[in-house]
């Protein structure tokens, strides 16, 4: 059996919880992700794990054995960790990180929350820029690491990281766009368009997209700020563009919803994380790296299946 990591602590925090709706609470996982995570793990194992019951989910008999071996499974790793932790003497120490403005709202916020918690003498010294000076900033030793959206190959950058993103026309839940399950930048260009500047990938993203469209389209304003154009697109203004990362607030109080953009297929952009190439891993930045590339592939999870 090839059984993730992952999916042995959803089970065991359904298992906790008895609800994928309060484990998805306590994880801070979308309930459809950890939903299939469960089906998964059931298919693999070839048995169902939990009854599903009016009042919540009990362990079946297979369930109650495979949850003996994930508590000897997460409690080793817990171990583990901890020696890990001992022998990299991970108890101060300082990184510096650049990052893109759409992952300041609650991307860089849950990654900081859950490292600090583990290593709370660690020094986060974190820098917002656009994605165009991330590779700069990394190859010039200005940070340890960057967070960005689709910077280009580098000899001199090493991804350790990577996840893809569906690009979306952002607009109000009232907008007519917004009940559709997608949209073309046909359907997008009948209204005014909230734009990026160069330094953001964004622009980079959608330019042969808009060059394809051969028509004349409403600009209303190019910015390379994000919080601008979500504020812009709230009003109804314009339709921006962005990933769902950096819209979890906006998306959870129905003030925005994003419409996946297909070109035909989804516009996707990859959100990379990137040190310098050649460049030694000490301790706290290896620490770092485990807990991105966990927030990233959480993320990931959460994105809808458009392909």
């Amino acid at each position: 059996m090839h059984i993730h990591a992952r999916s042995l602590k959803y089970f065991d925090m359904i298992r906790q919880c008895g609800s994928i709706r309060e484990a998805s609470r306590r994880l801070h996982v979308a309930s459809s992700a950890i939903s299939r995570q469960l089906l998964s793990l059931e298919q693999e194992v070839g048995a169902d794990l939990f009854e599903r019951l009016p009042n919540g989910l009990k362990l079946t008999a297979a369930g109650e054995v495979f949850a003996s071996h994930v508590i000897t499974v997460l409690q080793d790793e817990q171990r583990v960790l901890r020696e890990l932790d001992g022998l990299r003497g991970i108890r101060r120490g300082e990184l510096s990180v650049l990052t893109v403005e759409g992952l300041n709202s609650d991307f860089v916020p849950a990654l900081l929350e859950r490292m600090l918690k583990r290593y709370p003498m660690v020094r986060v010294s974190m820098r917002t820029v656009g994605s165009t000076e991330i590779a700069k900033g990394i190859s010039d030793g200005e940070a340890d690491i960057g967070m960005g959206f689709s910077l280009a190959r580098s000899k001199d950058l090493r991804q350790v990281a990577v996840g893809s993103f569906c690009v979306g026309a952002i607009v109000p839940k009232n907008h007519p766009l917004a009940s559709l399950p997608h949209v073309t930048f046909a359907d997008c260009a009948r209204y005014p368009l909230i734009l990026s500047h160069a330094e953001l990938s964004l622009q980079a993203t959608l330019a042969p997209i808009i060059l394809h469209h051969k028509k004349p389209v409403t600009v209303l304003t190019q910015t390379d700020s994000i919080e601008l154009m979500k504020n812009l697109a709230m009003r109804g203004l314009g339709i921006a563009f962005q990933t769902r990362l950096g819209l979890e607030y906006e998306s959870t109080h129905d003030l925005l919803v994003h419409v996946p953009l297909l070109a035909p297929a989804p516009v996707r952009s990859d959100l990379g994380i990137y040190v310098r190439a050649g460049r030694s891993m000490p301790a706290v930045l290896d620490a770092f790296i485990h807990f991105v590339s966990e927030e990233l592939a959480r993320r990931v999870e959460e994105e809808p299946v458009l392909d």
